[in-house]
């Protein structure tokens, strides 16, 4: 007489069959890429480590990495299916990458190799994988720095701003101050308000910082989208009082207004920037409940 054999339950089969991820594979096209894109991926990482505008550069690949791995049990909720538009990505990429070389293009090589860690999921785990990993792969654009056009348009309303709030600022609280574009003419000293200056720093680092806060303390995805319009006032307005800060101190001692402290004013002021994040989210929260507390009533 036989004995019946009890099939695997159809969810615990399913997540087998899930799980059998092509490790080999995933290894051997990766390894390519990073062998492809070792010289623009070397020169990222001396621009992360030079210019301080890029500092958070460090942090992105390695908060991503942990976002997806978090998302391992739903990325292994199907099983693995090819799809091999994930090969025309990486074309695309290539020849992203071709182009910039050609033209000396940072900006494009850069993201070619983004595009290329994009075209690698979508073959190796097809469209269900790329849903899971979006955000994570959406982070890694911000290790990348701006094209030095945009940067350079970026920077000088920004410097003409927050000098223009610091000179109006001063003025409220008697200290003689002319303005004349970025350079402020205090009573001790001139300040310049330069690109360093223009809040770029900030905005960026900031701008990062708000989609991984919206992230790992709301599970409302639209919230991400709202905090991250959120930095740009906040990051411009904290740079301009770190400005008008840096000419108080400046009529008390001249020095305060370079080196350590002024260094340190800088990550003060940002470290303001984002608790009033924080506290922006609290309040949309607040009043996203209030809203919904008088409807369902």
């Amino acid at each position: 007489m036989s004995t019946a054999v009890n099939p695997v339950p159809a969810p615990e089969a399913q997540q087998a069959a899930a799980q059998r991820l092509p490790v080999a594979h995933m290894l051997w096209f990766f390894g390519l890429l990073l062998l492809c894109y070792a010289p623009v991926l070397w020169r990222l990482v001396v621009q992360w480590n030079t210019d301080e505008d890029m500092g958070h550069g460090f942090f992105v690949p390695v908060i991503a990495a942990y976002i997806a791995w978090q998302k391992r049990q739903e990325l292994f909720a199907q099983p693995m299916q090819a799809n091999t538009l994930g090969l025309l990505v990486m074309g695309y990429a290539a020849l992203q990458v071709y182009v910039a070389t050609l033209g000396a293009e940072l900006f494009l090589a850069r993201t070619a190799f983004v595009l290329s860690v994009i075209g690698v999921t979508l073959y190796m785990g097809g469209k269900h994988a790329l849903r899971t990993l979006a955000f994570p792969l959406f982070l890694l654009f911000f290790m990348v720095p701006i094209p030095a056009v945009i940067y350079n348009q970026i920077t000088l309303p920004l410097q003409l701003f927050a000098s223009r709030v610091a000179a109006s600022a001063l003025e409220l609280m008697g200290i003689p101050v002319l303005r004349d574009g970025n350079v402020l003419e205090l009573p001790s000293q001139k300040l310049s308000v330069v690109e360093a200056c223009s809040g770029i720093r900030s905005l960026l680092s900031l701008s990062f910082l708000s989609l991984v806060y919206g992230y790992f303390f709301d599970n409302k995805r639209w919230m991400r989208a709202v905090l991250l319009v959120a930095t740009v006032p906040i990051a411009i307005t904290a740079n301009a009082a770190r400005v008008t800060l840096t000419g108080v101190l400046s009529e008390t001692d001249p020095e305060l207004a370079h080196g350590l402290m002024h260094t340190a004013s800088g990550w003060v002021i940002f470290m303001v920037a984002l608790v009033i994040m924080i506290g922006v989210h609290k309040l949309i929260n607040s009043l996203y409940r209030g809203f919904h507390g008088k409807t369902g009533a």
